[in-house]
């Protein structure tokens, strides 16, 4: 059991000294949110997204732009009809070529034929649609990435206020522990004197061992909370952080703000639906016919790479699909149903922010009552404990209710460092949830 005591104790000392010999490094709020723009994998994930709906609105410059290709095709043959063709095509056509015999069996005869062809729409309605549904899906990509910047940006405030409240409770508890090591050494002095009992003696001991526990497990929260800005900056390093700034209660002046419709993802979200209404339209308007103008350049010759003889071609088509089995109708139907989906969703989501932002202005309240009342608690259970201390080292007050004392005064100051965190994030969290 002695064994088992002994390693768990060196295993926990070895971790603390791990701890404090780590390198630390100062950082501001700015700082992280500077690193966290350029480099966190979130925001690059949501930049390439946009771009994904970028490339998906350029190819529908089809719409406007005309399809050039480029050909070249080389050909032997015997064939009756490709054989007077080609010669036709070449120009080299002579009466001779008009004999039946000829005509019905001709000798081989090689082809080589360059061909530029362009296909230009004029009236694709459906086309159109579809384009607008694309611009509406990359405008709401860019304001998702906005959003994105802007939540990462409250999550930074987070984090970083978890590293001060990290450090706030380390502080607390190594104070702590000197006055529980002090109260020890008094508690030893007055066992040598007869003062007191040895029962007294080991709970002063409890005290010191559960204050080394807690200043333990701060320390690995200011491990945890450095870990985490350095994800949010994605830096693998995972250095120890130590903010350059203390915690301290911070008044943004908020107002009565609400929700407002111009919030980039509540916006997104509008221009989604938008999306969802353009596609609807397009396959609508792709029972309308279509009118695109077409024309070719050709070069033919019996030798490779040569242009002896040319023509060209040019025209206009108006086609129309009059029927495709109900495929079409059942597309519009499909299409129609995500719009009203998205309208639905859109009112869902803007329904379920306000009452967010209700519980969030709760939430507020409550911190700043709490932030009041635990103020004045910590001043009441710092003035008990230094009377008591005072009458603990003249001997007229028990260890017991010295010990109650100084555990009141410790829990009362991480209390109090806990509601000036909670504070600050119910005003960032306001903020976040009203910025338009």
């Amino acid at each position: 059991m002695k064994k088992i005591i002994y390693i768990v104790i060196s295993f926990v000392c070895f971790w603390g000294i791990k701890l404090q010999s780590q390198e630390r490094i100062p950082i501001t709020k700015t700082e992280v949110l500077a690193k966290v723009s350029e480099n966190n994998t979130s925001i690059k994930i949501s930049v390439e997204e946009y771009n994904q709906a970028k490339a998906d609105f350029r190819q529908t410059n089809a719409v406007f732009l005309p399809n050039i290709t480029a050909s070249h095709t080389a050909m032997a043959t015997t064939n009756p009809l490709m054989a007077f063709g080609s010669k036709l095509n070449q120009e080299i056509l002579t009466q001779n070529d008009f004999n039946p015999a000829l005509l019905n069996d001709p000798s081989q005869i090689e082809n080589y034929a360059t061909k530029f062809e362009i296909q230009q729409p004029l009236i694709n309605v459906d086309g159109m649609f579809q384009r607008k549904a694309a611009k509406s899906k990359m405008e709401a990509m860019s304001l998702k990435t906005e959003r994105t910047q802007d939540y990462l940006a409250f999550e930074v405030e987070k984090a970083y206020m978890q590293l001060q409240l990290a450090y706030k409770a380390v502080d607390v508890l190594e104070k702590a522990l000197e006055a529980a090591n002090a109260n020890k050494s008094l508690a030893d002095n007055s066992l040598k004197q007869g003062y007191l009992q040895r029962a007294d003696v080991l709970n002063v001991e409890v005290r010191v061992t559960e204050v080394q526990n807690q200043l333990q497990s701060a320390k690995s929260n200011v491990q945890n909370a450095s870990n985490y800005l350095s994800f949010l900056m994605n830096d693998e390093s995972y250095v120890v952080y130590t903010p350059t700034d203390d915690l301290t209660v911070i008044t943004f002046g908020l107002g009565d703000k609400s929700i407002s419709e111009n919030r980039s993802d509540i916006k997104a979200m509008q221009l989604a639906s938008n999306a969802y209404e353009a596609m609807n339209k397009a396959d609508k308007m792709a029972f309308l016919p279509r009118l695109n103008a077409f024309g070719s350049y050709e070069l033919y010759d019996d030798q490779i790479f040569q242009a002896d003889a040319s023509g060209y071609l040019f025209g206009a088509q108006l086609s129309w699909d009059i029927f495709q089995g109900s495929k079409r109708f059942g597309k519009a139907q499909k299409s129609k149903s995500e719009f009203e989906k998205s309208k639905l969703e859109y009112k869902q989501y803007v329904s379920q922010s306000n009452l967010e932002l209700n519980k969030a202005k709760r939430a507020f309240i409550d911190a700043e009552n709490k932030l009041k009342l635990n103020s004045l608690a910590l001043e009441q259970s710092e003035e008990s404990l230094r009377i008591r201390t005072n009458r603990f080292k003249e001997g007229l007050e028990k260890t017991s209710d010295l010990l109650i004392a100084e555990t009141q005064f410790a829990q009362k100051q991480l209390e109090y460092y806990q509601t000036i965190f909670e504070y600050n994030y119910a005003q960032a969290y306001l903020q976040f949830l009203t910025k338009e």
